[in-house]
């Protein structure tokens, strides 16, 4: 199958590594079933193999669960408990890589998210927005990413049923990263 993005666009094959300071690894959850509440991770690091074509590229990131913000401190102390992430016993969440391949004019990227020892698959839509090179000559690789999972397929369970109906907190969660590389050293 040909790609419907120039190769010559992308990274070069090697190893890049994420800069955790310009990347972003975030998530949008439903509360009370019509407003949106908007977290993010602040550690994260991550290896990234681009391959000779796109489609033999792997990638393998780790996000620290203790660094979740939402900018409400009880609601990120009640995240990291274990009605939620449990970051005390499981401090680590993991995303692999399984495959790449192009999609539309864009990228699909499917792997293994694992969360409090439990692994399933997940596809994230994935664009590349671009290479740059900083004033000192470095390049920088910027991607974007999004899904849609269901929380309680990783035993993110808590919630309350509202009077009205519906639940507190939505079982689908939509995670959302802007991800910018630069070749390992």
């Amino acid at each position: 199958m040909t790609s419907t993005i120039a190769e010559t666009t992308m990274p070069g094959a090697g190893t890049w590594t994420l800069d955790p300071s310009h990347t972003h690894v975030g998530f949008v959850a439903k509360h009370l079933m019509v407003t949106k509440v908007r977290g993010t991770f602040g550690e994260v690091s991550g290896t990234i193999i681009v391959g000779e074509r796109p489609e033999g590229s792997r990638v393998d990131v780790s996000i620290g669960v203790a660094s979740v913000d939402t900018g409400f401190g009880d609601r990120d102390a009640h995240l990291r408990s274990p009605d939620f992430f449990d970051a005390a016993n499981y401090p680590v969440m993991r995303f692999v890589s399984t495959s790449i391949e192009p999609h539309h004019h864009a990228w699909r990227m499917r792997g293994d998210l694992t969360i409090k020892d439990i692994s399933r698959p997940v596809v994230l839509d994935l664009d590349f927005d671009g290479i740059a090179t900083d004033p000192w000559g470095k390049p920088h690789a910027a991607f974007s990413a999004r899904a849609e999972i269901d929380r309680e397929e990783w035993g993110l369970n808590w919630n309350v049923a509202l009077e009205a109906g519906g639940w507190l907190v939505s079982k689908k969660v939509t995670i959302e990263i802007e991800a910018q590389l630069v070749p390992a050293s």
